[in-house]
């Protein structure tokens, strides 16, 4: 009987593929991250990053694993300073297997048959041991403030010993240091407190130099406000005194036409008028005077109260810093500019008042005093009928004065006997004509000089001749 075709290949292709998955099997492949260590018959050898045959019965082959481990390194103990403080310490450590053949082959010998955990466990042992008698040399200082000059020492000291395992020591870092006695938080409160003290010492200059600005823009400010001041108040005062001058030019034109028209009225005024007139004068100067004193009052009033805010100033900026007296002390000198320069406006139109009323005044008393020389100049040219009439003219004035008293009077009671023109009412007309008669005694008696005498010094009616003492009308 013939065997078909396809079932000899197919036995042929099986035939293959398990001659191939035995070939498969002798071969192991062994990556850059671990290690073959291969014993048998041939002897122990070290297979890295490359493929190897191994013959089942004669050989044997285990894993070793080249990548970093990375495990805690926390005694459980507290660990002594240099100081003798107990201090906890936790550390993390990367150690991994050399990648030279002796090492492979010296940490198979070590670590080949042992667990993760074994291994891990006496790696630790051999690093707790190291880091204390490292932490027992160092203060705690060194230790919390110089964790990378700990690891460093820890990575060379432990050096020997690892080597002797077949490992290397990658990195050692310190992840915590903490004491039950708050040693370490009382070592950190020092530079709290200077950190907090150079801090507020920042804060400080920082508003001293913010302070400084300010008073310096205030500085400029005060200056600027009083350079201001004082042009507007310059303004003011040529403003007043040019007010003054026209006040002064329309009063010596006022007096200029008053004289004028005193002059004309000069002969129809009366001696009372013109002594009026000096009074009112009199009375006028002394305002001035009072006048001129109110405003040197007030000039000294406002120096008083210029050195009152600067003393206000000095006494209260000699509890401050010294950039805020420097503040103080100029804004109280552009006040007391500006003040004194207000105060010296105010007194130059004051004076410049004074001097228009002055003029003024003047110009009225040479006036009356030119219509009191034309006055007199007009009494000269009297004769007896002027003074006759002037008198007669003034009698019924000082009748009146004298029959003044009888306005008052609300009611009179007359009591007559009738014995003749002496009772009543005629009584009383009668007195009043005997006192108008008396007038003529009354004036020679105040005047010491006779009627009759007056009249014969005054020249006649028509007489052209020059008065008695000699004087001529020019």
């Amino acid at each position: 009987m013939q065997i078909p075709w396809f079932v000899i290949v197919g036995l042929a292709l099986l035939v293959v593929i398990f001659v191939l998955t035995g070939i498969g099997r002798l071969f192991r492949k062994a990556g850059p991250h671990e290690a073959l260590v291969v014993y048998g018959w041939r002897g122990t050898r070290i297979v890295k990053g490359r493929a190897t045959v191994i013959f089942p019965v004669f050989e044997n082959s285990r894993w070793l694993s080249l990548e970093l481990m990375s495990f805690d390194v926390a005694p459980q103990q507290d660990l002594y300073t240099k100081q003798g403080v107990a201090v906890t310490v936790e550390a993390v450590a990367q150690i991994k297997v050399k990648s030279d053949p002796e090492s492979i082959l010296t940490a198979a010998e070590q670590f080949l048959t042992k667990s993760p955990q074994e291994r891990d466990g006496l790696i630790r042992l051999v690093m707790e041991g190291h880091l204390r008698g490292i932490i027992g040399q160092l203060t705690v200082e060194e230790i919390v403030k110089q964790p990378e000059m700990v690891g460093e020492r820890m990575r060379s000291t432990c050096a020997a010993d690892v080597n002797k395992m077949g490992l290397e020591v990658v990195s050692f870092t310190i992840k915590e240091v903490r004491d039950k006695n708050e040693y370490i938080t009382n070592m950190g409160k020092p530079d709290v407190a200077r950190i907090k003290r150079d801090a507020d010492v920042a804060a400080a200059e920082a508003s001293r130099d913010t302070a400084v600005a300010t008073a310096a823009a205030q500085l400029s400010a005060a200056v600027a406000t009083a350079e201001a001041d004082q042009k507007r108040i310059e303004a003011q005062t040529a403003s007043q005194a040019k007010q003054a001058e026209a006040q002064r030019d329309l009063e010596v034109k006022k007096a200029a036409y008053q004289e004028s028209v005193k002059k004309q009225q000069a002969q129809a005024d009366k001696a009372y008028e013109i002594q009026t007139n000096v009074m009112q004068q009199q009375v006028i100067t002394e305002q001035v005077k009072v006048q001129q004193v109110e405003k040197e009052q007030q000039i000294k009033v406002q120096d008083a109260e210029i050195q009152r805010r600067e003393r206000e100033l000095v006494a209260t900026v000699l509890k401050q810093a010294e950039v805020e007296r420097q503040r103080i002390e100029t804004l109280a000198a552009a006040e007391k500019q500006r003040l004194i320069a207000e105060a010296e406006g105010h007194a130059s139109a004051i004076r410049a008042q004074g001097e228009a009323e002055a003029e003024i005044i003047f110009k009225k008393g040479d006036a009356e005093a030119r219509a009191m020389n034309v006055k007199a100049e007009a009494y000269q040219e009297y004769n007896q009928a002027a003074v006759v009439d002037k008198l007669f003219t003034n009698m019924p004035e000082i009748v009146r004065a004298l029959a003044a008293p009888l306005a008052n009077v609300d009611k009179i009671t007359i009591v007559s006997t009738g014995n003749g023109d002496s009772a009543g009412m005629s009584k009383i007309t009668g007195d009043i004509t005997k006192m108008a008669a008396q007038i003529p005694a009354l004036f020679e008696t105040l005047s010491g000089m006779q009627l009759s005498e007056l009249l014969g010094k005054v020249r006649t009616i028509g007489d052209k001749t020059p008065p008695a003492n000699g004087d001529s009308k020019k």
